[in-house]
This record gives C-alpha cells, sequence and structure tokens, in this order.
C-alpha cells in the first residue's frame, strides 16, 4: 500500500510540474499540501470572450483509482451547459482512468469555450457573488481567477493639498486560519495616503496565490494631522459586508495609518457567520502582532466597560 502511495505521489507531482510549465500564469497553487490548484482558462489567451475557472483537489488516490475533485466557475455556466460540461470531463475520466486527466480537461474546456466565442455573442461581465447569495448554486462557488477586476475598480481621488508618497510601504504577512477547506489570511501595510494602498493593493496582487483568492477583504484607517479626521474606506470584494465589519474592528481597536486586506480561499464547504469572525479574528491577529493596538486586553477595555458596570452592579446587589 505505502508503495501506491508513493507511486501516486510521484506521478501526481510530475504532472502538476508538467502543468505549471505547460500553462505558466494561468496555473495557480491554492495549497500544496492539500493538493489543491486552479486554472483560468480562455478561448484566446491575447483577446478573451469567454472564461472559466478549473479549481481541481487531488486525492491520494489519483490517478491510480479516483477521479479528481473538482469544481467549475463561470457567471455564464448554468443549467444544461454546466450538466453538459461536467459530463464531458467524466467521460474523459471513465475512457482514462488510471492515468493523468488533468492537461485533457483543461484542453476539452478550452475546446468548449472555443466553440462558444464562435458561436454566440461576447462573453458577460464578470461579477463576484458572495457565497450565501449563490446558495442555491453552490457548485459555482469556486476561487476566482478575476484580480484585476478590483484592482481597476480602485479609483481614488487624492487631494491635491495632499503630499504624494511614492514609496510602497512594507507588507506583512498573517499566521493563515483554515476551517472546513477555506483558508483565510491577513495582510498588512502601513500608509498615510489613498495611493498608498492603491499601491499595496497592487503589489499583493503581484502573488498568483493572493490573486486567485475567492475574496480580497480590505480597510483602512488615515489619520488627517491637519484637520483632525480619518480618512477611511472598505472594500467587500463579493463577500457582502465583510468589508464594513473590518473597517468597524478597525475603528474599535482606534488603530490609525494602517490597511489590512484579507484574503479568503474558498474550500467548497459554506462556513455561514463563521467567515465573518475569521477574517476579523486574521485583522485582529496581525494588527496586534505589529503593534497597532496596545494589548488584546486594552484594545477589547471599552468594549467590556459596560460588561464590567453591569457586572459590579450585580455584585454590589447580591
Amino acid at each position: 500500500m505505502a508503495e501506491g502511495d508513493a507511486g501516486s505521489d510521484q506521478r501526481q507531482n510530475e504532472e502538476i510540474e508538467a502543468m505549471a510549465a505547460i500553462y505558466g500564469e494561468e496555473w495557480c497553487v491554492i495549497d500544496d499540501c492539500a493538493k489543491i490548484f486552479c486554472i483560468r482558462i480562455s478561448d484566446d489567451i491575447d483577446d478573451p470572450k469567454w472564461t472559466l475557472c478549473l479549481q481541481v483537489m487531488l486525492p491520494d488516490e489519483y490517478p491510480g483509482t479516483a477521479p479528481p475533485i473538482y469544481q467549475l466557475n463561470a457567471p455564464w455556466l448554468k443549467g444544461q451547459e454546466r450538466a453538459d460540461l461536467s459530463n464531458s470531463l467524466e467521460e474523459i475520466y471513465i475512457q482514462n482512468i488510471g492515468e493523468s486527466i488533468l492537461y485533457l480537461w483543461v484542453e476539452k474546456i478550452r475546446d468548449v469555450l472555443i466553440q462558444k466565442s464562435q458561436m454566440t455573442e461576447p462573453g458577460p461581465e464578470v461579477k463576484k457573488k458572495t457565497e450565501e447569495e449563490d446558495v442555491e448554486c453552490e457548485d459555482d462557488i469556486i476561487l476566482a481567477c478575476q484580480p484585476e477586476s478590483s484592482v481597476k475598480a480602485l479609483d481614488f481621488d487624492i487631494s491635491e493639498n495632499r503630499t504624494e508618497v511614492e514609496e510602497l510601504p512594507p507588507i506583512d504577512h498573517g499566521i493563515p486560519i483554515t476551517d472546513r477547506r477555506s483558508t483565510f489570511q491577513a495582510h498588512l501595510a502601513p500608509v498615510v495616503c489613498p495611493k498608498q494602498v492603491k499601491m499595496v493593493l497592487s503589489k499583493l496582487y503581484e502573488n498568483k496565490k493572493i490573486a486567485s483568492a475567492t475574496h480580497n477583504i480590505y480597510a483602512y484607517r488615515i489619520y488627517c494631522e491637519d484637520k483632525q479626521t480619518f480618512l477611511q474606506d472598505c472594500e467587500d470584494d463579493g463577500e457582502t459586508a465583510a468589508g464594513g465589519r473590518l473597517l468597524h474592528l478597525m475603528e474599535i481597536l482606534n488603530v490609525k495609518n494602517v490597511m489590512v486586506v484579507v484574503s479568503r480561499w474558498y474550500g467548497g464547504i459554506l462556513l455561514g457567520p463563521d467567515r465573518f469572525k475569521h477574517i476579523n479574528n486574521c485583522a485582529r491577529n496581525i494588527l496586534v502582532e505589529k503593534n497597532y493596538t496596545n494589548s488584546p486586553e486594552e484594545s477589547s477595555k471599552s468594549l467590556g466597560k459596560n460588561k464590567k458596570v453591569r457586572k459590579d452592579k450585580k455584585r454590589n446587589d447580591h
């Protein structure tokens, strides 16, 4: 059994190396240990009209006795069209049991996209969905490979009176939190103007793993000394209300001149409200670690004041 496992592992590694060599930046490693990968497939590399993201997880038994676990993501892929494509992939597996099939799957999907571009109108605009908004189509939810949209949408109105800072600030990365195959990781950078916020986001998106995250939620708070006020904003990136919750946490912690980005890689299982807890925990941990709050106890002191008053009153009543 051990020899079989070693053989499967070697064959998987060889196939992974081949896919990375063939597809380059289109191929993203999501979780190397769990063998989770994502590839963005288009009908035309230079001028894509139709695009689809294929996420695969390779079980220990693949390719010998089990197929890859896969998910397909495209806003236009629904109903019979989704069923037909899934049937095609499963048919390829049945015809090639025991063989490595990722290349065959990718090229089959590309053929479908090419045929679609020749037969139909231009592709639809891509719009991310929060997982609760798409519960009925749970299979549609996947690691979205559309990082460009977030960067392009970030169009700050920088005041002429504000000194522009050209230097990219240092970026720190927090310890990931994983729950039911979803992974959350916070990234932090000191910022003193909106231009730096944009620079940090652009730099983060140069990392293929971060760019392939299902959501990159962020918030920032910049203290304006001259006006004695905060310049602050947030972005949900498709995870409804997550950016506002993150900004609220930063307000409670009273942090300033800092931005936090939380990447979330969706693992196929809905987490419900727990996902907001993980997003804020990631953010709080890195803010504390980098000394943007005095201490976890002090940052929660204001939140606990009312509780303490109630406890003292209860104690006096007794």
